[in-house]
């Protein structure tokens, strides 16, 4: 694209004020993991904590608690970031803005398309032989 005079007449730009509403949130996915993580350790404190049940090895019991806790975990990250989102939404500002729309006119004829011409698979070019001398 070239900014020449002529290309710049033919854009028609428009704006509109307009007043948005700017605010941060969090990233739900970093709490529900953060949350899973969190209480995939309580699950390995837990294990070694109380002492060695004869009817389950440690292994049966961590496993057992860690996919409660990870469940546990991921759904307690989300109602934190829930409630985090909720309490960044009251501290939202307005601001104001421009939106700029630039669009351009449409022409009667699409450009020319250039076509490049590519060998068919399974053919050989001419300059590159398989056969050695």
């Amino acid at each position: 694209m070239s900014d020449t005079p002529a290309d710049d007449e033919q854009l028609e730009e428009t704006v509109t004020p307009a007043e948005v509403r700017v605010r941060r949130s969090p990233r739900y996915f970093r709490f529900m993991i953060t949350g899973a993580v969190l209480f995939a350790i309580v699950a390995l404190i837990l294990t070694f904590s109380f002492p060695e049940n004869p009817t389950y090895d440690r292994g049966s019991v961590f496993g057992f608690l860690l996919a409660i806790g990870v469940v546990v975990g991921v759904a307690l990250g989300a109602v934190v970031a829930l409630l985090v989102d909720r309490t960044t939404a009251r501290r939202a500002r307005s601001v104001q803005a421009d939106r700029i729309d630039v669009r351009t006119p449409e022409t009667g004829t699409p450009p020319a398309r250039q076509e490049v011409s590519q060998p068919e698979p399974g053919t050989q070019n001419d300059s590159t032989s398989d056969t050695q001398s």
